[in-house]
């Protein structure tokens, strides 16, 4: 078996793109490789001879780190111990460090060696990852209410064409569009995070001077454009006699959806869970079932298979 050359070992060492310190008795550092002067922006020369202290943010976090080597019940060795470092623009990083105390022959401490690394690519991921549940749960949480309001928007409109003049009807049949749009922009906004979020990349916007916040805006021509005839449109009922089974543990969205599809003339079953929903099937013929994903028992998949 070979040994390896010291000099390759070596070379190893100061070019590994972790930050690798080691420090004297005293604390005065003796080497310093090529992965933290990139990462701390020190030169050799700035730091070569200084006390360690400087690459820290404050002499007790130095200690800290120092102590946790000298308590430590492996040999002087740490690993995985959180810390901060701070570079040569005051910028403090957060570095998860693996060290140990170096021991001469006569087992006398006389230094310590220090590997750290950057962790804030780890911590913007897991802030990305957490930050895409929060998104999806509120597009869910958001996308409930907001169905009932178009349900209910949409029985409103239908009233509103049965029982006005053709003279009221313009105005009502305004604002009745105002609040399309508004829901349009709310249903966009609501599409758009959800988009970012399955994704993991976040596109950001200026919010206030040295603040940034996700660029939730809907894009030129992501919103409908809604257009209304003055006159009471001739209604026609192509889903008239179709049975329809609605499945929502939200009773608001089921109710809401069951008046419409009444109001379409449909013969609608409802239930609030997979299991009573399952039982409505196996007593009655439904030519369509509209499920909600995101339920109690099982998720809407589940269910699908079930049915199908």
């Amino acid at each position: 078996m070979h040994s390896l050359d010291p000099k390759y070992l070596q070379r190893l060492v100061e070019t590994s793109p972790d930050i690798i310190v080691a420090v004297d008795i005293q604390g005065t550092v003796v080497y310093y490789n090529d992965g933290a002067r990139r990462g701390l922006q020190f030169t050799t020369e700035e730091i070569i001879g200084q006390n360690v202290a400087r690459l820290y943010p404050s002499k007790e976090e130095a200690r800290r780190v120092m102590t946790a080597m000298r308590n430590s019940k492996d040999n002087g060795r740490v690993s995985g111990f959180e810390s901060i470092f701070r570079n040569k623009n005051n910028e403090d990083i957060p570095v998860m460090i693996s060290a140990s105390l170096i021991y001469d022959d006569d087992n006398k401490e006389i230094g310590s060696i220090g590997f750290a690394r950057d962790v804030r690519g780890m911590r913007r991921r897991e802030q990305l990852a957490t930050a895409g549940e929060i998104a999806i749960s509120l597009a869910h949480e958001i996308n409930n209410p907001l169905e009932v309001i178009v349900n209910n928007l949409e029985l409103l409109a239908q009233d509103v064409q049965l029982k006005l003049t053709d003279a009221d009807l313009v105005v009502e049949s305004e604002r009745l569009d105002s609040i399309r749009c508004g829901i349009d922009r709310v249903q966009a906004i609501v599409r758009r995070l959800d988009e970012m979020a399955r994704k993991g990349t976040y596109e950001t916007r200026d919010y206030l001077q040295g603040k940034r916040m996700a660029d939730l805006a809907p894009r030129e021509g992501e919103l409908p454009v809604h257009e209304h005839d003055s006159a009471a449109p001739v209604r026609e009922w192509p889903l008239t006699g179709m049975s329809v089974l609605v499945l929502d543990d939200d009773p608001g969205v089921l109710n809401s959806l069951a008046d419409l599809l009444k109001a379409e003339r449909c013969n609608v079953q409802t239930a609030t869970r997979p299991s009573n929903a399952l039982a409505v099937l196996r007593n009655v013929k439904v030519d369509a079932v509209i499920s909600d994903v995101v339920m109690p028992e099982m998720d809407g998949y589940e269910f699908y298979l079930q049915v199908k």
